[in-house]
């Protein structure tokens, strides 16, 4: 007779059911997975923590050397799979040809300005030099709206192209509509069946796009019209359209997929392996200034896309002019790229500043509204005086801490608020934040699976913050109750070697859908550890061999991980975390990224 009993519950990890983050530990292969790591390794002759890397990330063994060699020739879909692509493509060639007026108007974020940066080129080539709009993140909000059309078309705007935004913005395309101007949108993020008035509407997250490419960054749907566009001006006979190099802005298209933290699936690696390749030869002068700016030691990595550069171009739309960060992408003037590249990093220091001041308020308003979170299903913090370019920043601190979906809200003297959430794994925020809309809670709303904004009046924020609870109850209980740290393998000190660390590269490049592999370093000592920076923890772990290990814990001050790790010196304890290389001084050495910890019993 079968056994029809439950498959049992996979053993913890070097037996960790509660690390001192409350996590369990757990393997990420299961024996199927461990068969096809087993087969990926014995095929293909690679080493055994990158065939288990391939297999706990869903690769077959017969797909596995294409994943570890991702080209744009083999991912690239046909543009004209995207709904509206062939109209954007021909009304692009069209003011091409005609050599139009062209207004940009894009979103204030990295994808926006990379996405500006991009079509400006393209536009540049050809000889029509664009004129760039990003709005003011606090005097206007996002995307387009209908005075800004309107003051375009007043400067002589014969075609508006809008990328990162536009999708939803209903009123100023139809301000643009009446006036007999055409516009084309270039979009991803996700919209209701309610078209707005535009030439073309290039958006794989619409309704009936069929594309199967909604995972794509503004940027790289903007890519992909540019593709389209330049094979109409090429079949056109335009021999500038012959000398193009579209591959040589791939590193615009890395940063806005990296910084936009949309799955590194499919065409999105081959955007990023090849646009790291772009970016390390420096070829955009702006991107090369902000890279000199924050000190960049060592080839370009997704890390430095993602945690230097983007927090610099962001800093501009945040507490600054929001256009400084398109501006710079479209400089091939190495002076003027410096000046830009100084005031970005000047603004990222205020803004960290800001940060930090912010912070403690939310955090402190938190600890007072749900104590330690665990009774909540959404921590949504408020207050009149936030800064409204930061409370993106502060709700993904705040989801960090509770590990629950999070909000900040920034209340003018008017009432009104201007916020935004941050989700975690598995939650959809944008589609509970569009249901407050419907529900009349919410002046605008709208975003995506993990990140989502809104405006509201303060009138509402107490009914929002119920209905929030409301619709998240049950899918983030079922979620947080279940919280596992899925760990690829388990190495000593002198297993961590940089030759290890090349190894797993080539199964990069790691992010969002791709997750950077997690080691468990199992019963090491904890040599020492001590507070570094604001926050930091820096620790040092020593095996039996007495081979040591370098290793730090990011913004951990303050948190049960870095409690326990500045308590514990001396003691045997597991440690969960990623490697990289760290350079220092010209050195490259190997350093693990400590994510958690427990007590080895």
């Amino acid at each position: 007779m079968a056994d029809l009993s439950p498959d049992p519950v996979p053993r913890a990890f070097l037996g960790v059911e509660n690390s001192v983050s409350g996590q369990r530990w757990v393997s990420r292969l299961d024996q199927a997975g461990q068969n096809r790591a087993l087969a990926i390794a014995q095929v293909h002759g690679l080493p055994d923590l990158t065939a288990r890397v391939l297999a706990g990330r869903g690769v077959g063994v017969d797909e596995a050397m294409a994943f570890l060699d991702p080209t744009i020739r083999t991912l690239m879909p046909d543009p004209m799979t995207l709904a509206d692509c062939g109209k954007a493509a021909e009304r692009l060639a069209r003011a091409v040809r005609s050599a139009e007026k062209v207004a940009i108007f894009g979103d204030y974020d990295v994808d926006g300005a990379a996405s500006s940066a991009l079509m400006s080129r393209f536009l540049g080539h050809f000889g029509i030099e664009a004129t760039i709009y990003i709005p003011d993140r606090i005097f206007e909000g996002y995307g387009p709206n209908p005075a800004a059309i309107d003051h375009l078309i007043d400067e002589g705007a014969e075609l508006i192209v809008t990328v990162d935004c536009g999708s939803t913005s209903n009123d100023a395309l139809a301000a643009a509509a009446r006036r007999g101007i055409d516009v084309v949108v270039i979009d991803h993020h996700q919209m209701s069946h309610d078209m707005p008035a535009c030439h073309a509407l290039v958006n794989p997250n619409r309704e009936d796009d069929l594309s199967g490419q909604g995972h794509l960054c503004a940027a790289g749907v903007v890519f992909l019209v540019l593709v389209a566009t330049a094979k109409v001006l090429r079949e056109g006979g335009d021999p500038r359209a012959r000398t193009l190099d579209l591959l040589a802005w791939l590193d615009l298209v890395a940063l806005a997929t990296v910084c936009d933290v949309v799955p590194l699936k499919e065409l999105n690696r081959a955007y990023v392996v090849k646009g790291l390749l772009a970016a390390r030869h420096m070829g955009n002068a702006g991107l090369a200034a902000l890279f000199r700016k924050a000190g960049l030691g060592g080839p370009v990595t997704p890390y430095h896309l993602g945690f230097l550069i983007g927090p610099r171009i962001n800093a501009g739309g945040r507490i600054g002019n929001a256009a400084l960060g398109s501006r710079l992408l479209t400089l091939d003037d190495n002076s003027q790229a410096e000046t830009i590249a100084a005031q970005l990093d000047d603004l990222n220091r205020e803004r960290q500043a800001m940060e930090a001041a912010m912070l403690a308020e939310a955090e402190a308003e938190a600890a007072a509204e749900y104590g330690d979170g665990s009774s909540a299903s959404v921590i949504v913090t408020a207050r009149e005086g936030w800064h409204p370019g930061i409370v993106g920043l502060l709700a993904a601190r705040l989801k960090e801490k509770f590990r629950r979906p999070a909000f900040a809200i920034a209340f003018d003297p008017s009432g009104k608020g201007t916020g935004s959430g941050r989700s975690i794994s598995g939650f959809d925020l944008g589609r509970m934040v569009r249901g407050a809309l419907d529900e009349g809670l919410l002046v605008k709303g709208g975003g995506h699976a993990m990140a989502a904004g809104l405006t509201v009046e303060r009138g509402n924020l107490g009914r929002l913050r119920t209905f929030f609870e409301e619709r998240a109850q049950k899918g983030v209980a079922s979620l947080v109750s279940n919280q596992s740290l899925k760990i690829d393998g388990a190495l000593g000190a002198s297993g961590a070697t940089l030759e290890l660390i090349d190894q797993l590269e080539t199964a990069g490049p790691y992010g969002s859908g791709h997750p950077q592999p997690i080691f468990a370093v199992p019963m090491h000592r904890l040599a020492d550890s001590r507070l570094v920076g604001a926050s930091h923890i820096k620790v040092t772990l020593e095996a039996a061999d007495r081979a040591r290990l370098e290793g730090i814990a990011f913004r951990a001050g303050g948190t049960a991980l870095g409690d326990m790790l500045l308590n514990s010196r001396g003691r045997q304890i597991h440690v969960a975390g990623t490697l990289s290389a760290d350079f220092w001084q010209g050195t490259r050495r190997v350093q693990i990224r400590v994510l958690d910890a427990a007590l080895a019993i």
